[in-house]
């Protein structure tokens, strides 16, 4: 079992700057940011792989967030910078302990772990 508790959420006018924290339980193979708006589909955001520290990132979001980790603590922080409205959302953590290597982050269905979420609210 893999316990994430998720921090740093709020609201923010467009152009302005959030971060948010995701502690982990324990250690894991990659850990995503995920976001969920109302009516739509939760979309993989970023995903930082912990072996590697390799990361990737949805397009929309390259250029302005930034996903980091500390091993140590076993904590993802992501740095959203250049806020807009459109990312509002709820923003979840999330964590896949079966594959070191997946391809497919973006997808929900990789992660077997999730957060409780964190709200997330640009206003313009």
């Amino acid at each position: 079992q893999v316990q994430l508790v998720e921090s740093g959420g709020g609201s923010v006018q467009a152009g302005g700057s959030l971060r948010l924290s995701c502690a982990a339980s324990r250690s894991t193979y990659s850990l995503a940011w995920f976001r969920q708006a109302p009516g739509n589909q939760r979309e993989g955001v970023a995903i930082i792989y912990s072996i590697t520290s390799a990361t990737d990132y949805a397009d929309s979001v390259k250029g302005r967030f930034t996903i980091s980790q500390d091993n140590a603590k076993n904590t993802v922080y992501l740095q959203m910078n250049s806020l807009k409205p459109e990312d509002t959302a709820m923003y979840y953590c999330a964590a896949n302990t079966r594959d070191p290597w997946t391809l497919n982050w973006a997808r929900p269905e990789t992660c077997n772990y999730w957060g409780q979420g964190t709200q997330v609210t640009v206003s313009s």
